[in-house]
């Protein structure tokens, strides 16, 4: 019997889980505190941190973010013992449809060059390369 998934919203106690998640599946780096993104993200837009749960348990992520000109995705984590069941593509969607309720015109994502699995999983769903070169800068 295929469990059922559930995709909604975090809720106020799964802070832990969901930065647990995100280490096991080795989406923290050292200059990253994920505690302190996941509630900087919670305290402004929680309900674009949307998680994927079977029988209560967070097993998959999704941060999705809105600023007025693209929709950005991050944090898209499952667990590695739910993994090619389609929980990353149901994340994958209900962002998409958070983002065209909010009125976003596109997504954007980073991805490491180095990920050839994860880059063939968003050109599954449709995603391709940008040609375009990703800046940034610390502010903290």
């Amino acid at each position: 019997m295929t469990p059922t998934v559930r995709i909604g919203p975090a809720g106020a106690g799964d802070h832990d889980a969901i930065v647990e998640l995100w280490t096991r599946c080795d989406l923290t780096r050292s200059w990253n505190d994920p505690s302190a993104e996941l509630g900087l993200k919670l305290s402004h837009d929680p309900e674009g941190m949307v998680v994927a749960r079977i029988d209560d348990v967070v097993v998959g992520t999704v941060m999705v973010g809105f600023e007025g000109h693209r929709g950005w995705v991050n944090y898209l984590a499952v667990r590695p013992d739910r993994r090619d069941g389609g929980i990353g593509r149901q994340l994958m969607a209900a962002a998409e449809e958070l983002l065209r309720r909010r009125g976003a015109p596109k997504v954007n994502l980073q991805v490491r060059r180095t990920n050839a699995e994860v880059l063939a999983f968003y050109a599954s769903l449709g995603y391709l390369d940008d040609d375009v070169v990703s800046l940034g800068k610390r502010l903290a």
